[in-house]
């Protein structure tokens, strides 16, 4: 596979924001040789004129190629499945369709990831960007919006953080390859049209960590994220929570073997189904006033009404998926269908934040 970079922009409903975020790759620089480049943008079954747009707002003297391919199956992750696939080069980048990369992207990410063969996905920092004025409460919750660091400094981030954005996510491909060989497939899969789903993206990353792969943070990767109108509102927010609660209970059997064997039988008792619906029921009983009043109202800029929206998210789930629950922990206990899992020891990591729940 050669050595360069494929941008993968997927795209649902793109051809208002598209021209600004291709015009910044068409803009890149290289400080000495132009890094072999390519941007493919995955026409995710939109039904405006994104194909159209996307061809004709690319610059013909532009000398990376742009292509554009179908993906008929809604979803993100199906878009971003169909990108992998199409990708040419070693490294593939996604960009959103709202993101607006920094001039040096390409190079930064070409050369950090053939500074460190180790890595198997790397991200940046975002900045908000918009039309409108951003709400007062954005900046409290901008981590909902995938906006602002991912770590303290730049550097490797897996038993930290433990999980990178979507949005300017940059994997390596034959750690994909890897992955797919040992027959991974996701839990989760993020956005689909109007649904606000989510949690693939750090599903990945579980997934790169359990077969040895380290995550890093380059805050030199910079871009901008551009924020519609439709999203700068708190009864979006809310729904943004509680799909983040809903990709938890898909996100646990994960964590579960990051951490490794448990050492008693009461950790062996806090995996379960049961352990956890009680749990996630108990916290949202903490503050049962404010439960019935967040059902009743807004009551914008409280971050206790988005703690509370994950855990309905949670619990939901919890109810509505049990079997699927119990299989992925039986599964990870046995290993018997989970040969990229069985394949790797896996390390013990610290308890950091998962999406959805800060």
């Amino acid at each position: 596979m050669s050595e360069g970079v494929s941008i993968v922009i997927c795209c649902y409903k793109a051809a208002r924001l598209l021209p600004q975020t291709l015009a910044c790759l068409a803009a890149q620089r290289f400080s000495t040789t132009a890094t072999p480049a390519e941007v493919i943008v995955v026409d995710n079954a939109s039904p405006d004129e994104t194909a159209r747009v996307a061809l004709e707002s690319w610059p013909s003297d532009c000398p990376i190629p742009l292509r554009v391919v179908h993906e008929g199956t809604p979803g993100l992750t199906y878009a971003r499945l169909r990108g992998i696939a199409e990708a040419r080069y070693e490294i593939v980048s996604f960009v959103d369709q709202d993101n607006r990369v920094s001039p040096d992207w390409i190079e930064t990410v070409a050369k950090l990831m053939a500074e460190h063969c180790e890595v198997g996905a790397c991200g940046g920092q975002t900045e908000a960007t918009s039309d409108e004025v951003l709400p007062s409460w954005f900046e409290q919750f901008q981590n909902y919006y995938a906006v602002g660091p991912q770590g303290k400094d730049a550097g490797d981030i897996t038993d930290t953080r433990g999980y990178l954005w979507g949005a300017g996510l940059c994997l390596r491909k034959s750690a994909w390859q890897m992955l797919s060989e040992r027959q991974f497939r996701f839990n989760l899969y993020d956005r689909r049209g109007q649904e606000l789903s989510a949690g693939g993206d750090a599903e990945l990353c579980y997934a790169l960590r359990l077969t040895g792969w380290r995550l890093w943070y380059e805050p030199r990767l910079k871009m901008h994220h551009f924020m519609t109108s439709d999203r700068l509102n708190w009864g979006y927010l809310r729904r943004v929570s509680r799909g983040f609660g809903v990709a938890t209970t898909g996100l646990d059997s994960y964590e579960i073997a990051i951490k490794g064997v448990p050492s008693n039988s009461m950790e062996r008792l806090r995996r379960t189904w049961s352990w956890q619906t009680l749990a996630t029921i108990k916290a949202l009983l903490r503050k049962p006033l404010k439960v019935l009043r967040a059902s009743l109202s807004g009551m914008e800029g409280d971050a206790d009404v988005l703690r509370i929206e994950n855990l309905w998210g949670r619990l939901l789930d919890l109810v509505r998926n049990r079997g699927n629950y119990v299989f992925r922990l039986r599964r990870l206990r046995t290993h018997l269908q989970t040969p990229w899992l069985a394949s790797q020891e896996p390390t013990r990591t610290s308890d950091s934040e998962r999406p959805g729940n800060g």
